[in-house]
């Protein structure tokens, strides 16, 4: 007969003494999540290109947690390396592996460039693969039957759920790749106690969508159902979800968190 008697949880979204690493953590969905980790009490490595945006970032989210920031290229599988060895310099467990940095590239189909593959491709799926083989040891670690380690990749409902209107034929292509290395890793790492899932963002206010979001903003808000565009707290939420012990039977999933624009085929 199966156990189902209910156990009581008061920190089911409790994240303290836990130990993570955000990639592109340093503004726009990497610094949501950052953000809403550290609120749950994780101690958070962030990491981008700049060393000062890194320097920035680490004093805007200071007051919301222990962070700690890093700059790495990890469109550089040395530098992919290089990041791993520093996170396990304070710990050789990691709990929490956020795959966030990415690029984009807009063209039209005739004048699309060769470098316009190599750079998405280097940076949004071979950069996650990478850091998972440099951190598996670190994840395995922290893990267990009951809480396993968590890795979180940020794709796209651009990935296969959704087919945008601006030519983003290397970063759509790059994302629904990730995807699916997403449900990949999930079977292969399961049986050691870390589970792999996927957030798929519709329009969030950021960097990458800052053009997009100027130009119809509005017009994608009032085609969604939900009727509104993305807010920090909605990306801050999945993760803490993902990451907690809400989370732990969950793998190889990929979340599309869009008001529903994609998954009701009702958007732009």
């Amino acid at each position: 007969m199966v156990d189902n008697q209910f156990t009581t949880h008061t920190g089911l979204f409790d994240l303290s003494g836990k130990y993570a690493l955000v990639t592109g953590g340093t503004r726009g969905i990497g610094m949501m999540i950052a953000r809403g980790l550290l609120q749950a009490g994780a101690r958070v490595v962030i990491s981008s290109r700049k060393a000062d945006t890194c320097a920035e970032a680490q004093h805007l989210l200071s007051e919301f947690g222990d962070v700690q920031a890093i700059p790495a290229d990890l469109s550089r599988h040395d530098e992919c390396q290089r990041l791993a060895d520093l996170v396990k310099v304070d710990s050789e467990r990691l709990d929490i592996l956020v795959n966030n940095a990415g690029a984009m590239w807009r063209e039209p189909l005739a004048t699309f460039p060769d470098e316009a593959w190599d750079a998405v491709i280097d940076l949004n799926l071979k950069s996650p693969f990478w850091l998972v083989q440099a951190l598996l040891p670190a994840l395995s670690r922290a893990g267990t039957a009951d809480d396993p380690a968590r890795i979180i990749n940020i794709g796209s409902i651009a990935g296969g759920i959704h087919v945008a209107q601006a030519p983003n034929y290397s970063y759509a292509s790059s994302k629904a790749a990730l995807h699916q290395l997403t449900r990949v890793l999930a079977r292969e790492l399961g049986p050691q106690h870390v589970t792999v899932n996927a957030v798929a963002p519709g329009p969030f206010p950021s960097q990458m969508m800052a053009s997009t979001l100027d130009a119809i903003g509005d017009t994608i808000a009032a085609k969604a159902p939900l009727r509104r565009l993305g807010r920090d707290d909605d990306m801050a939420g999945i993760a803490v979800f993902l990451a907690s012990r809400a989370g732990s039977y969950l793998t190889g999933t990929i979340i599309p968190v869009d008001g529903g624009i994609a998954t009701t085929a009702s958007g732009t």
